[in-house]
């Protein structure tokens, strides 16, 4: 071994001792001829000494130390002085009064300073062209601990409730499950190809058939989409799981403790509402504008279509007329929003599909006014709209959404769908702008009932899968040959935490029939089917079991538990923003003999 003790674990308890440490040399101090160097591993600091009186041999070698060099130190254990005492960190009552020095690597200068501050200041790129180094940061360490001990946990949790943890194949095949596939070719098999697993949703389903009637992993999972705040490019994690003989309920049992437990447990976040709310997903998209909304404030969203249907604003009136709806949502303390503030929120509506963002500011007036049905008010309505819709109706609507004096009041007019999204988008921006959204609090809800099927976002007017294609639709089979696709609803649900979505699951489909013709409602051929999900239907021909289950996705639950501001923070290799890992430079071109040994051949994109 080339040390004896680790730099953070020694204390006065230890003085008089003669220890070996090795690391990385943090920091050089050189006072009054005394050579200072702050020695650092992953365990934390300790102060080493040098003095040319001792062993001027040792001082010298240490006179050479530049920061980030490697070196193996051995000394006695001293005691500082009570006024030298550092009490910043674990070993600041001691210091290492060397005798030996060994050079075990040098290192050229770093990009950037180490300290946790200081790299902040550094360029995120070069960080991560450098993440060998960045890795040495006190945080993106802590980070990599707590992540460990997180699945060490839910490991351990999951095996306490009689789950097997099973892994499943990283070389799988192409299914349409929502995202672009990552393809791997066949070089045994000339133009034919492998898939990355978007998530094991067939093998979880499989190992159900096989029996396995509890099954987990840490499952890696691999989507080609655009890269986000909350969205990894590429590689995740989840925590995948699995249940035989299940209704809903039962799998929200099993999940909503180990929530429960990893918040309290590995974050400071107080839980606001046990057992979660729960909300079917036509109530969150009415209340919160989203199906995944964020309960740490209120600034529900109310119906006002029929006040609006027939009066005098034309923007209201004609929504109605079209068959939409008229939502308005009334912000507490909105009226200090400035004219600039009105404009910006009007541009997350309009981000949202929205053609504009009616407005009604409701100011305190200095003397009490009769209103137009004869009470008295203190309070005036300011807006260009008021004129239109009579200050009668203005009124009213005022006191629909309970408004008060210092209130602004946010409309919607569209169709439905248009007028949820717009204003859940200005609900979450005011949340975010009025300081509402508590850090410390961790508001987590379950969204279920969820709709089967929507129209395709691809191809327009086509019917398509909402959510996860091998759910169990409600009603089974007689739903499917009875009812309006878009009436139908599925045994779908979401975990969702401080406005994101945590986790997705759902009962699923084990009947061929069921399975057949859902699909064909999407628009999927018998043979199709068939060809693509081949094992399923053939393994659903052999007695499967009711059975269900959800995936967590771990890495965006740590940024929440951990207060990140990226997922890319919780990696320790993580994509840059533009889903290249710049340390390895990925992706990158191959060698001509490597494409004619898959038998292929690059084509430029026109």
């Amino acid at each position: 071994m080339l040390r004896t003790h680790t730099c953070g674990e020694l204390n006065k308890k230890e003085a008089g001792k003669t220890v070996e440490l090795a690391g990385w040399v943090h920091r050089r101090r050189d006072h009054g001829g005394i050579i200072f160097i702050d020695l650092r591993d992953r365990y934390g600091l300790t102060q080493v000494t040098f003095d040319p009186e001792a062993n001027k041999g040792a001082w010298k070698i240490a006179d050479k130390l530049r920061s980030e060099w490697v070196i193996k130190i051995k000394g006695k254990v001293a005691q500082r002085p009570k006024d030298m005492v550092n009490p910043k960190i674990s070993t600041g009552e001691i210091e290492i009064e060397a005798s030996e020095i060994e050079i075990l690597n040098e290192s050229k200068t770093p990009p950037f300073e180490i300290g946790d501050e200081k790299s902040k200041e550094a360029n995120e790129n070069l960080r991560l062209k450098y993440r060998f180094v960045d890795l040495r940061r006190h945080k993106p360490q802590e980070i990599m601990r707590k992540r460990d001990e997180v699945i060490r946990y839910v490991r351990e949790y999951f095996h306490k409730n009689d789950f097997i943890e099973i892994q499943t194949p990283i070389l799988a095949n192409s299914s349409p499950e929502g995202a672009r596939d990552y393809l791997v070719p066949s070089r045994l098999h000339p133009g034919k190809f492998y898939a990355l697993p978007q998530a094991p949703q067939q093998f979880k389903q499989l190992l159900m058939v096989g029996g396995f009637d509890r099954y987990f992993q840490i499952a890696p999972c691999f989507r080609d989409e655009d890269p986000r705040a909350d969205r990894h490019p590429g590689d995740f994690y989840q925590i995948d799981m699995e249940m035989s003989f299940v209704e809903q309920e039962d799998v929200w049992r099993v999940v909503e403790p180990l929530m429960i437990e990893l918040t309290e447990k590995f974050s400071d976040k107080k839980i606001l509402k046990k057992p979660f709310p729960r909300l079917t997903y036509s109530e969150a998209m009415n209340k919160y504008g989203t199906d995944k909304p964020d309960l740490r404030f209120g600034l529900e969203i109310r119906d006002i279509t029929e006040m609006a249907r027939g009066c005098g604003f034309g923007v209201f009136a004609n929504a109605v007329k079209d068959g939409g709806v008229v939502r308005a949502m009334k912000v507490d303390n909105g009226s200090e929003f400035s004219r600039k503030d009105i404009d910006e929120l009007t541009e997350v509506a309009k981000s949202k599909g929205a053609k504009g963002l009616a407005y009604i500011v409701v100011k305190e007036s200095k003397k009490e006014t009769k209103s137009p049905i004869g009470d008295l008010v203190s309070y005036e309505l300011q807006s260009p709209i008021v004129k239109f819709l009579g200050e009668k109706l203005a009124m009213d609507i005022v006191r629909r959404v309970d408004g008060k004096a210092g209130d602004i009041i946010f409309f919607g007019a569209d169709q439905w769908r248009e007028v949820c999204e717009a204003l859940g988008a200005v609900r979450d921006e005011c949340g975010a702008r009025l300081g509402l959204k508590d850090k410390n609090s961790a508001a987590w809800c379950w969204v279920y009932d969820f709709p089967m099927y929507d129209y395709s976002e691809v191809e327009e007017g086509r019917i398509d899968f909402s959510h996860n294609p091998f759910s169990m639709p409600q009603g089974g089979m007689e739903a499917l040959e009875t009812k309006r696709p878009l009436d139908i609803l599925a045994y779908q649900y979401d975990l969702v935490c401080n406005g994101y979505e945590i986790s997705s699951g759902a009962i699923r489909n084990h009947d061929p029939k069921i399975m057949y013709k859902a699909f064909e409602i999407a628009g999927y051929a018998k043979e199709e089917v068939d060809k693509k999900f081949s094992a399923m239907i053939r393994a659903f021909e052999y007695g499967a079991p009711p059975h269900g289950g959800i995936a967590p996705g771990l890495d965006r639950l740590l940024m929440i538990l951990f207060d990140l501001d990226s997922i890319r923070d919780i990696y320790a290799f993580p994509k840059d923003g533009r889903a290249r890992d710049v340390m390895m430079d990925s992706p990158g071109e191959v060698s001509e003999e490597q494409l004619k040994d898959l038998g292929l051949k690059i084509k430029k994109k026109v």
